[in-house]
């Protein structure tokens, strides 16, 4: 199958795998007795060892062909892609429902249109730009309507998606500009060589070594959070280095197109609460996002 096909099949594949993320780490935080059963640390920093264990055992001899040169970018790369977003996310899901963090991850491709312009000095279209204004209103319009709805909720949490969303960004305009010759095995598994050892110093500082492996619901959350490694890390991260380099970052950042249905659904079916207001700021978030992916760049 040729390029021009190839990159769709990765999108839509890309588009279930995370829009299924989001609820697999809401189910990987847990809950027994009113608590959580892993602290959003735990969990980030497991995610991150347990993938970077899969990966550097099948991609090591991939990495070890890269040039040093590249290394400082490949670790970069890591903590932009990985490491600070698995944190943000566990941290965010504790607040917030999983659907609102997949329907704002969608920003993705406008935030890397925004640094792809101002860091890295990509051009962009009058009509991007309006596509960027809708939709930040589109975000500030979904938060405000969970504020309204769900009061119990803390909103402010939404920020460290954005914030992760931001991390993405950065990341994909680091791997097209930088990286773009690098196989994409090699980048992921040089990724969680650097982050590694940065997750296993968080896991021992957040006690990870009191959790207990024979209780039922760590048992549980564990099941997912492997399921989270083994499908949202380690597969997707592979195939979407792929597709950075085969298209363009706002192309590949467009992933985020079906996400927000996805992690909607899963939500949904979840017991979580969806008004009209939030289904409407949805819209207009997903409206902008194909504003701003259809269109090719002007210089």
């Amino acid at each position: 199958m040729d390029n021009s096909k190839l990159k769709y099949v990765y999108l839509v594949i890309l588009s279930l795998i995370w829009g299924s993320s989001f609820i697999l780490i809401k189910k990987a935080l847990g809950e027994e007795n009113g608590e959580l059963v892993l602290q959003p640390l735990q969990l980030g920093a497991l995610r991150t060892m347990i993938s970077g264990a899969i990966l550097i055992s099948i991609g090591w001899k991939s990495f070890a062909a890269t040039s040093k040169k590249d290394w400082p970018w490949l670790a970069l790369s890591g903590l932009l892609g990985t490491f600070f977003p698995a944190f943000l996310f566990a941290y965010a899901q504790t607040e917030i429902d999983s659907a609102i963090s997949a329907i704002l991850n969608s920003t993705v491709p406008l935030i890397t249109l925004v640094m792809g312009a101002v860091i890295f000095g990509i051009s962009f279209s009058r009509n991007q730009l309006i596509g960027v204004v809708i939709g930040l209103a589109g975000a500030v319009g979904l938060v405000l309507a969970g504020m309204e709805s769900h009061p119990e909720q803390n909103y402010l949490f939404a920020g460290l998606i954005l914030i992760a969303c931001s991390c993405y960004a950065s990341n994909v305009n680091i791997i097209k500009r930088y990286l773009q010759n690098i196989k994409p095995l090699a980048i992921a598994t040089g990724n969680f060589v650097f982050i590694v050892p940065l997750a296993t110093i968080v896991f021992f500082s957040a006690d990870g070594t009191s959790i207990d492996l024979e209780s039922p619901a760590v048992q549980q959350s564990f099941m997912y959070i492997i399921t989270l490694c083994i499908f949202g890390t380690v597969a997707a991260k592979v195939m979407f280095n792929k597709l950075v380099q085969m298209t363009s970052p706002v192309f590949a950042s467009s992933v985020t197109y079906l996400m927000p249905v996805i992690g909607l659904t899963w939500g949904i079916l979840d017991g979580e609460l969806f008004n009209i207001w939030q289904i409407a700021s949805t819209g207009v978030i997903i409206f902008a996002v194909v504003l701003v992916t259809r269109e090719k760049k002007k210089a």
